[in-house]
């Protein structure tokens, strides 16, 4: 047992990684929203994104623990026209994730030390610290203290989550009528809230990057199923809080005549004053705390994610060098880090103070390239790049196709309901 618990504690990281990327603006925004507006109709939805896109990021994990290369390396083997693909796929979309993630972490960073008067110039200081961490390699110190965050917001989350079904939900206005969801504001917002459940799929690129990195500083390298268990556990416990957060939001605000601002700083507040309303108000700074900390980490991850995939999609366009986890920060790594950071400040100058608009469009646009990547992670990992004994189990197989018809059909669907 002791040995069991040795390995899983060498193991574990890029699980834990993911978790924190993911709990961000999907669950403290996105479920918090599906609950306050729609109550309990949009679970089946969420269960759903969780369950069909489940393998496409497992499939990254698989990747590089079998092959000891990120799963960018094989769309690499795929052939360049599905690298550079990729490449378009990931410019197109990093400065509007990592503006939502970033605008939404500020309005957590004023929440919590009460500075609503910066405007802008939080996500500019956000931006500026998170890029001198990176800058200098400090990132790995965060490891742990992200872990310890983690623990807290779930922690605080679950004891939420019980005492709100204690209290019963909140008693609804005479005059409440519940939102129609199938009109079009309605599918707008559903594919956005599936677009990040938990998170978005070309992000499952940087499960391989982190597994492999985790490999490195441990010099540790763990069988193919405590990599998968690992991953799954923290899967597990992200959709787990995915279904937690849409009944807080379900049981405090639906149908109470209340709405989530769109301010970035007064929608933090609400969300944490969510949390005291039914913990007590002397939670409230621990809370503001935690949930600021989580969108930290969200952002870091972020940034690391994107440089980092960048960094290897260069590598190989234009070196033969193979791949080598960093075990310094580049060059070319510190210089998508800021222009990641110049690019995503212009986008949240662009939308102004408009909080929902700017992650719905954000989160859309990952649901509409999301069967993309599903494709691609798919046919590299039940292709002749993994061996038979490696290759996911038939069951998972099935899974993944169906993911990838429900990927298509709501892609298309939404298209048509929007143009």
């Amino acid at each position: 047992m002791n040995e069991r618990l040795k390995r899983l504690s060498q193991t574990l990281g890029p699980g834990v990684l993911f978790a924190s990327t993911a709990i961000g603006v999907s669950h403290l925004v996105q479920s918090t929203r599906a609950g306050a507006d729609f109550g309990f109709l949009l679970i089946g939805f969420v269960v759903l994104a969780l369950l069909f896109k489940y393998p496409f990021f497992e499939f990254g994990s698989r990747y590089a623990n079998v092959t000891g290369t990120s799963i960018i390396d094989g769309y690499d083997k795929l052939g360049k026209p599905f690298l550079f693909l990729y490449l378009i796929i990931t410019v197109a979309s990093m400065f509007f994730v990592t503006a939502a993630v970033g605008f939404v972490a500020a309005g957590f960073l004023e929440n919590l030390f009460q500075v609503d008067f910066l405007g802008n110039w939080t996500i500019v200081i956000l931006f500026g610290i998170c890029t001198g961490i990176l800058s200098l390699g400090k990132y790995n110190a965060l490891d742990g203290l992200i872990k310890i965050i983690a623990s807290v917001m779930i922690v605080s989350t679950v004891t939420a989550f019980i005492l709100a079904m204690i209290n019963g939900p909140v008693e609804q206005i005479d005059a409440f009528r519940p939102p129609e969801i199938w009109n079009q504001a309605g599918i707008f917002f559903l594919i956005a809230l599936m677009g990040w459940m938990p998170t978005a799929v070309d992000l499952s690129s940087w499960n391989s990057l982190w597994t492999l990195e985790r490999i490195k500083q441990t010099n540790f390298k763990p069988k193919l199923k405590e990599t998968l268990f690992e991953f799954r556990l923290a899967y597990l416990i992200t959709g787990i809080l995915a279904i937690l957060f849409v009944s807080l939001g379900a049981y405090i605000f639906f149908g109470s005549g209340e709405t989530l601002p769109n301010n970035n700083s007064l929608f933090a507040n609400k969300v944490v004053t969510l949390y005291t309303e039914t913990i007590g108000s002397w939670s409230y700074i621990i809370i503001a705390a935690s949930a600021f900390s989580i969108m930290f980490g969200t952002i870091i991850a972020v940034f690391d994610g994107y440089s980092r995939s960048l960094e290897r999609i260069i590598q190989l366009s234009f070196t033969k060098k193979s791949f080598k986890p960093q075990s310094k920060f580049k060059t070319t790594y510190v210089l998508f880090i800021f222009i990641l950071a110049i690019g995503s400040l212009v986008v949240v100058f662009q939308f102004g103070d408009k909080l929902k608009e700017l992650v719905d469009f954000a989160t859309t646009v990952s649901f509409l390239i999301a069967p993309i990547i599903a494709i691609f992670n798919f046919k590299l990992v039940t292709g002749k790049y993994l061996s038979q004994d490696s290759q996911p189990p038939k069951w998972l197989k099935i899974l993944s196709i169906m993911g990838i018809i429900f990927l298509i059909g709501f892609a298309i669907f939404f298209i048509i309901t929007r143009f």
